[in-house]
């Protein structure tokens, strides 16, 4: 039977407030295997491996599988990446490349290579829809997609709703981009963004539309991936609520919202769509 596994972002768990409060990572751990997620998500660059490979212990001790998502400059990058992620047991590792062609033609022969690169490794890899990254733009990633049949996309749309200042309600044109990215996912993330913003707070009923039209993008996304997957296979949502300055904050840099209760009520709406599919 395929299964849906909810992952909670490391990252997310920055608190950055203006006390200077922070949680241990031994915390963090506890609280997301005892909230019910299935794993956590890292994201070093390369010069963050060893910092990332200490935390091994505890995925072993909470009982969590880990994924990555990665943010390679170089090939070397790339590779050392890879072996980290193989070291970390890692069930999905996503590219978030930091280099930036202007051209799609000179994005191909970088991305067709990284994608050697990952085979040659024996690790199957996508690549993030994301900005201030190769994928920055959603027209320049839909044209890469033509160009590499095999290239592979970890879904992150909250970047693109921004990116492309989109507006409600969306169009034919923007819905049938939106299905071609869908159609090209394996992996699927979970902020909430409005064409100005990249996270709103979920519960604010001014954001209501947003709301509706992310909890839309997921169960196309999940319909689309059960149907080309085999009957055995495990999909990875991964809640990603970021701290400041992706969390909106008052003039004394307390957030507007709580993410921790957020995240936790994600986790809930995308396993309820799971299950009524």
């Amino acid at each position: 039977m395929q299964k849906l596994r909810v992952y909670q972002s490391l990252w997310a768990m920055e608190l950055r407030g203006p006390d200077g409060f922070e949680w241990s990572n031994e915390e963090r751990f506890k609280m997301i295997a005892e909230a019910g997620y299935d794993g956590i998500c890292l994201d070093p660059a390369a010069h963050e491996i060893d910092e990332n490979l200490a935390l091994k212990p505890l995925f072993e001790k909470y009982g969590l599988a880990c994924m990555v998502n990665a943010f390679p400059k170089t090939d070397d990058d790339l590779r050392r990446l890879l072996q980290f992620s193989k070291d970390m047991n890692a069930t999905t590792f996503s590219i978030i490349g930091t280099v930036y062609p202007v051209s799609v033609a000179k994005a191909v022969p970088i991305i067709s290579n990284w994608i050697e690169i990952a085979r040659e490794m024996d690790v199957e890899i996508m690549f993030e829809t994301h900005r201030d990254c190769i994928t920055n733009d959603m027209f320049f990633t839909l044209q890469l997609l033509e160009a590499i049949p095999e290239m592979r996309l970890c879904a992150d749309f909250s970047h693109y709703v921004l990116n492309r200042e989109l507006s409600l309600p969306m169009s034919a044109e923007f819905k049938q981009h939106f299905d071609s990215l869908t159609h090209r996912s394996d992996c699927f993330q979970g902020r909430i963004a409005n064409r100005e913003q990249i996270q709103i707070p979920i519960e604010f009923p001014q954001h209501a539309e947003w709301v509706a039209l992310f909890k839309q993008f997921w169960q196309d996304g999940f319909t689309s991936w059960r149907a080309r997957n085999d009957k055995d296979a495990e999909l990875v949502f991964l809640c990603e609520l970021g701290p400041p300055q992706y969390a909106i904050t008052d003039a004394k840099g307390h957030e507007l919202s709580n993410r921790w209760n957020e995240a936790l009520i994600i986790k809930t709406w995308v396993r309820e769509m799971w299950a009524d599919l």
